[in-house]
């Protein structure tokens, strides 16, 4: 495990991580929809970005079969996971939801 990936996620404040990969029509669909979440809840979230192709080890750790896999995270726990593209409003609500 990426002992920077496992700082992060231990964050107090919710972290949206974003797996995906470059060659993946769907994640260059969903990056200005990650794009208007973050402007939208601004510091509430913080969003990564994780290249499976680069990083095939949290890939794996996490278990991702399929991009783009979605997951949301607040201080070390997964609180949701989704593969697949979702608009900004549901990602939105999920985190406003999910996360204490």
């Amino acid at each position: 495990m990426n002992a920077s990936f496992q700082s992060l996620i231990e964050s107090e404040k919710p972290v949206l991580v974003d797996f995906f990969a470059t060659w993946c029509g769907p994640c260059q669909m969903l990056s200005p929809t990650l794009k208007q979440v973050k402007d939208q809840l601004g510091e509430r979230v913080s969003i990564i970005k994780i290249d499976v192709d680069k990083n095939p080890e949290i890939a794996e750790s996490y278990r991702v079969r399929g991009v783009p896999t979605m997951m949301l995270f607040q201080e070390g726990v997964q609180l949701w996971r989704q593969s697949g593209v979702l608009s900004k409003d549901e990602i939105v609500n999920i985190i406003l939801e999910k996360s204490k």
